[in-house]
């Protein structure tokens, strides 16, 4: 199924390209207000110029193979494995987008599944397609609240983390944010948060995640653009009312 986002596309140098986001698995794992971040996108997108077509993949649809964007949402155990079979299906094409760069966004449950395995509480292991060098075992309580966390490249991020799943990443993946200043992270051990290779993003972070994180957004659509077009041509865009977004999400307790 595709979208069509309401409004047009802000007037600028990106006028007549299109970007197209995949969206991973909607029926399934997108119980946090996940489509926010797809709708989000798709409107920084506009702001930027382009043209968007929102396409939902699910279990057993064609996987699209024009696709420019990825974004993955959460869910709970009982979703991922609802959607495991189909995800190792995919798990070659995906890896090789990955490695050609494709920007992806992974939230929660598809980003413990894009690492190497999820080890229930019941001891069930979910394998994981391995685009993270990370694996993650259930916990035995939730690790929930306001969370906000700092990184080289993307400054102070802000979000919402709700998971029992406890993260570890290895040699071959670094954090999104090295320093979680507010929450948890990743899991207690350890005092970071999220993952990243190639062009590729997990974090536990919800919220919706990108309507507070601009940031985030536009990275995703810059590497997209380069990656299709050569070139990416950044508009002004007035971040006033996401400033304030963000001043007041940063005020609240825990």
């Amino acid at each position: 199924m595709t979208h069509t986002i309401a409004g047009t596309p802000a007037a600028g140098p990106n006028n007549g390209k299109t970007l197209r986001i995949l969206q991973l698995y909607p029926k399934d794992m997108n119980i946090y207000g996940d489509w926010g971040n797809t709708l989000s996108l798709a409107r920084r997108a506009h702001a930027h110029g382009f043209d968007v077509d929102i396409i939902d993949y699910n279990p057993g649809d064609e996987f699209p193979q024009d696709v420019d964007i990825i974004i993955g949402g959460g869910g709970q155990d009982s979703g991922q494995t609802v959607i495991q079979e189909d995800l190792h299906a995919n798990s070659e094409h995906l890896k090789q987008l990955a490695e050609d760069g494709t920007p992806m966004l992974v939230i929660c449950g598809l980003y413990q599944l894009f690492g190497k395995e999820f080890r229930t509480r019941e001891g069930e292991v979910l394998k994981g397609i391995g685009i993270f060098d990370a694996h993650t075992v259930g916990g035995d309580e939730r690790l929930i609240g306001n969370i906000v966390e700092e990184s080289k490249d993307f400054g102070t991020i802000i979000g919402f983390e709700n998971h029992s799943g406890l993260t570890y990443l290895g040699s071959g993946c670094t954090p999104l944010a090295a320093t979680v200043t507010k929450g948890e992270g990743n899991n207690r051990a350890e005092t970071h948060e999220g993952a990243r290779v190639h062009n590729v993003i997990g974090t536990y972070l919800h919220g919706s995640l990108l309507p507070k994180n601009p940031k985030i957004s536009d990275y995703l659509i810059e590497q997209a653009a380069k990656r299709k077009y050569g070139e990416f041509t950044p508009a002004t865009i007035d971040d006033t009312l996401v400033n304030k977004a963000r001043a007041s999400a940063m005020k609240r307790p825990r």
